[in-house]
């Protein structure tokens, strides 16, 4: 059977549709229906059901997927296997990461991780939602949450803590709250609730309660901009806070504390590569470890 076939036919049954998988993949769009055309013509059996929305699997295509994705995980062992005696580490590996460990702690580390190894790309996808491993969005993902099911590989890679900080030009202007009822005089920003992948991010209600007004962003980055700016009072990471100047704490009774997790698929999770820069993340958050939870 072609590997071309199933590579693509992998690709649309993850993406959920043609011209994702045709992107993903560096395809265009008639190419990848060609292959999905040929399959099926080989195996005589209609494995995709092609809708105005998106694709879906037939219960053939089912079948075919699950023996497709062992074929794969053979294939990428393999390719481990038979590299493992070369010191260079070659291919791609994608880390998606919450924008806020994703921008402010993992860009710059493994930015340097890629200029030791010329031959690895490294992609890193900062942005606030959840991977997929088994969909491969990601080879791997550090996640708010601890993953209750699913064939993962799961570690704890530390806790970190969150406070709340202004800009000392906004406490200029508006003095500094010093209790939650003082919030009635503040501006509040937050994140968007209804937008929130993770529980763990539920935690502005805290202050939102008694705000006098308020600001709300999807992004850890945005909340972070509007905060620098003296736009109001919000809830940053402490380990981001940190390493930046132009934020002063307020309210100091209020921590929060949260983990981040990594997950890996056992499918890759021995890769050489993978198993590298999943080494390597483990490794530089370890040694950060007082950084992110400020009460250690």
């Amino acid at each position: 059977m072609d590997w071309d076939h199933l590579r693509v036919f992998l690709a649309v049954a993850r993406a959920g549709q043609i011209l994702g998988a045709a992107n993903r993949l560096g395809l265009n769009h008639a190419t990848v229906g060609r292959h999905i055309t040929a399959l099926e013509t080989m195996l005589d059996a209609r494995l995709i059901d092609r809708h105005s929305t998106g694709c879906t699997l037939t219960p053939a295509g089912e079948r075919l997927r699950a023996s497709a994705e062992e074929m794969e995980a053979e294939l990428l062992r393999a390719q481990s296997d038979l590299s493992g005696a070369d010191q260079l580490l070659s291919g791609s590996v994608r880390i998606g990461a919450p924008d806020g460990i994703g921008n402010y702690f993992l860009a710059p580390e493994l930015s340097r991780l890629a200029r030791r190894h010329p031959q690895l790309s490294v992609e890193l996808a900062p942005l606030p939602r959840n991977f997929s491993l088994s969909r491969r969005e990601a080879d791997l993902a550090i996640s708010l949450d601890r993953p209750s099911h699913g064939k993962l590989i799961v570690k704890k890679l530390t806790d970190y803590t969150l406070s709340v900080y202004a800009a000392p030009g906004y406490l200029d202007r508006h003095g500094a709250p010093e209790n939650l009822d003082d919030l009635s005089r503040h501006v509040v920003i937050t994140g968007i609730e209804e937008l929130s992948y993770s529980s763990a991010l539920r935690y502005s209600e805290t202050l939102t309660r008694t705000a006098g007004m308020r600001f709300s962003c999807a992004s850890i980055s945005g909340q972070l901009e509007a905060i620098r700016a003296g736009s109001g009072v919000g809830i940053v990471h402490d380990y981001v806070v940190a390493a930046q100047a132009g934020f002063v704490r307020v309210l100091p009774e209020i921590r929060f504390r949260r983990a981040y997790w990594i997950i890996s698929h056992p499918d890759t999770h021995h890769t050489r590569r993978i198993a590298e820069v999943y080494r390597f993340i483990a490794e530089r958050i370890t040694a950060s470890r007082t950084a992110f939870d400020a009460d250690a």
